[in-house]
């Protein structure tokens, strides 16, 4: 794990997460596919390590007179027709006091959604049959088949068309519903009916805790295929080991696919940039203008001098656009696809009573060339865009370029 953030506020860990501290630049999309393990995309970088701490150590920083806040508590709950939830009440107030900060990215999560956003994290959000799914042709289609897991097993294949779920037909439903009903409690079944090559197929699967490695890689006509779903606390040593199976198969160059990659850690943005990188600066973080941290790369740089070229598009975001700016500031890989999403900012979590989250912006970081990319995101060397047409006929031209080009 990477060093833990350095705070002028005294913080103890929580019950809830008692882990070392985490920063992200985070940022909350929502993408096209769904990984029906329960997995959807996150887009965030999250530099290492959940910063732990409760109510009590935080108070006397610099407190706020809320008596106005009681003042309209007590004439509501006076006057309102209707039951009130006072949990609820709460929970809205913390939400509009971060709300008022005016900063989209600095957020209060109670508890349900500070555990879903670290299972969306960690690719861990309960049982599933481990396929990606998406919309093809209007219709829900497996566009990926994760290995080793219940989907694989039971024979289900890319481009199968989803057209029941349990009997039921997703004619008219949305991506989210059909992924939905797919998902289920671990050791329950899923009836799937697919359509592959106009005829009619039907699985019975059982929901297992799926195996979703956010880093594995692939060799197609002599090039090394690395890519990176998002960035947790496992990707560092994923992406290692399959640039090490990459150098003891002799490629002739790597492609790493950060598309639609939203971000996550920093520390394993740090880790996968000094797989190339050796101590090198990655990204520096500025607080109101200053300098505040250098991170640089970490690890041996066993994939240096092989030629490497870093696909990105729209929905690569935060620690995916650290990585990219960094190698490509280096000169040691060359950007193909679309412009990035533009998240230059870190946050930091700040665990609260009863499970709840802060997630709260403080800073800015910048590219080894001292850009911030915020709002403008990363210009690739080579635009190649991959169009609905593209996707829906399962061409990538992006791809293909970059394996032109090595």
């Amino acid at each position: 794990m990477a060093e833990p953030l350095t705070t002028n506020t005294p913080i103890t860990p929580s019950p809830r997460r008692a882990q070392p501290q985490k920063r992200i630049p985070t940022t909350v999309m929502i993408f096209a596919f769904i990984f029906v393990a329960g997995i959807g995309y996150v887009a965030g970088g999250i530099n290492s390590g959940l910063l732990s701490g409760n109510i009590n150590t935080l108070l006397g920083k610099g407190d706020i007179d809320l008596a106005s806040v009681q003042e309209t508590y007590q004439a509501l709950e006076s006057n309102f027709d209707g039951d009130l939830d006072k949990q609820k009440l709460i929970e809205g107030a913390n939400k509009g006091l971060v709300d008022a900060a005016g900063d989209q990215y600095t957020i209060y999560m109670n508890k349900k959604e500070s555990t879903s956003f670290d299972d969306a994290l960690s690719g861990n959000i309960g049982g599933g049959i481990g396929v990606e799914v998406g919309i093809r042709n209007n219709v829900p289609t497996v566009v990926r088949v994760l290995q080793d897991n219940p989907a694989e097993k039971s024979g289900v294949m890319i481009n199968d068309i989803i057209t029941k779920v349990n009997g039921e037909s997703t004619e008219g439903k949305t991506l989210t519903e059909v992924t939905t009903d797919i998902r289920g409690e671990v050791g329950t079944t899923v009836k799937l009916t697919v359509l592959r090559n106009g005829e009619e197929k039907e699985f019975n699967i059982t929901r297992e805790q799926v195996n979703n490695p956010s880093a594995y890689g692939e060799i197609k006509d002599g090039v090394g295929i690395l890519t990176i779903t998002r960035f947790d606390d496992e990707t560092g040593s994923l992406a290692r080991a399959v640039a090490m199976d990459f150098k003891n198969k002799g490629v002739k160059g790597v492609v790493v696919d950060l598309r639609g990659n939203g971000g996550g850690y920093v520390t394993a943005a740090q880790a996968v940039a000094g797989i190339w990188l050796d101590r090198q600066l990655v990204t520096t973080e500025r607080t109101n203008g200053k300098v505040t941290e250098e991170l640089k790369s970490t690890g041996t740089p066993i994939l240096n001098g092989i030629k490497t070229i870093v696909l990105v598009n729209g929905s690569s975001a935060s620690a995916s656009e650290i990585v990219a700016g960094a190698l490509h500031d280096h000169k040691v890989a060359t950007l193909v696809g679309e412009t990035t999403f533009g998240k230059g900012s870190v946050q930091k979590l700040v665990n609260l009573s009863d499970g709840a989250t802060l997630k709260v912006t403080i800073a800015r970081w910048y590219t080894p060339a001292g850009v911030n990319i915020s709002e403008k995101g990363i210009v690739p060397d080579t635009t190649v865009v991959r169009s609905v047409d593209d996707i829906n006929a399962s061409r990538d031209p992006q791809l293909e370029a970059a394996l032109k080009a090595i």
